[in-house]
């Protein structure tokens, strides 16, 4: 038998379901899960069709939000290896997007920092990612929208989760092409 995603057996899936054992289940894990994946899904599709990929267009994010960092420090800031960030940074360097420059603090380091073609970028991923949010809460109410962003916002700050850091820079290299 199939049970969501799961084959069980008829054992299993009377324990799974609530009415089976006087349990309410709420699903909070798949159901986030579910949409986020949903949502990660629908992002990529708007920004491959500005030519980035979601990893591009997280670190304009970052290096909009907090320009003259090294390259050391976002790699820190995302929790990847500095190694996996260079071909990422390389390739928006080389689209004219982002440039390194020396740091006068360390002379050692660069400084990443947004062109103006690349705060041109920025700004239609902006759209895109507005756009993309009000697609997503739609159907929610404004009060139910910022009800949600607080108790996602308390979830995601008790699971440590860096805010505004997708978690999937962790494994960055292993899946997405930069």
């Amino acid at each position: 038998m199939y049970y969501g995603a799961v084959a069980t057996t008829e054992a299993q899936s009377q324990e799974a379901r609530p009415e089976a054992t006087g349990r309410k289940r709420t699903d909070v894990a798949f159901l986030l899960a579910q949409l986020g994946a949903y949502a990660a899904d629908r992002f990529g599709e708007r920004t491959a069709a500005l030519d980035f990929t979601r990893p591009q267009a997280g670190l304009l994010r970052l290096i909009s939000r907090e320009p003259g960092q090294s390259q050391q420090a976002v790699a820190r800031r995302l929790g990847t290896p500095p190694s996996r960030l260079v071909a990422l940074v390389d390739g928006l360097e080389q689209r004219g997007l982002i440039e390194r420059r020396r740091n006068p603090g360390d002379r050692r380091n660069y400084a990443l920092h947004l062109t103006a073609a690349g705060e041109q970028a920025m700004a239609t991923l902006s759209q895109a990612a507005s756009d993309h949010e009000e697609a997503i809460g739609a159907p929610l109410t404004q009060a139910e929208r910022a009800q949600l962003s607080k108790l996602l916002a308390k979830l995601a700050a008790a699971h440590g989760l860096v805010p505004g850091v997708h978690p999937g820079y962790r494994r960055l290299g292993d899946q997405e092409p930069g």
